[in-house]
């Protein structure tokens, strides 16, 4: 079933929504200072490709990581969730939908606080 959606997830707008993830992390890497931003956003380009069987866990981060997360809510963070989260409310109206609807919530998670996440396979 995880092989399935994940394809599904793919044809429907997962391989789009990753490599625009990973162009955003490519050109924030091109300085120094957007360095960790573009590798969180290369983290999560690696989890839209294939989210079906992956969890996101929040970990443990010290200063420097709250602190690069208080800064990407700011600046991006809650933009990303809030378009995750009303992606998946919109993918939960129907039946069908709820799988992926799941999946845009977890990446909301992810969007919200990337700094000390670690995704795990389930």
């Amino acid at each position: 079933m995880r092989f399935i959606g994940n394809v599904i997830w793919l044809i429907f707008g997962g391989i789009v929504e990753a490599l625009l993830w990973f162009v955003v992390g490519l050109v924030l890497c091109l300085t120094i200072i957007g360095l960790p931003f573009g590798v969180q956003c290369m983290k999560i380009a690696g989890f839209v490709l294939w989210p079906f069987g992956r969890e996101v866990i929040p970990g443990g981060f010290g200063v420097m990581g709250a602190l690069a997360n208080v800064l990407w809510i700011v600046l991006v963070g809650w933009a990303l969730a809030l378009m995750s989260l009303a992606t998946g409310v919109l993918f939960c109206i129907t039946i069908i939908g709820i799988p992926f609807g799941m999946q845009h919530f977890k990446l909301a998670k992810l969007a919200l606080f990337p700094f000390g996440a670690q995704i795990v396979r389930v």
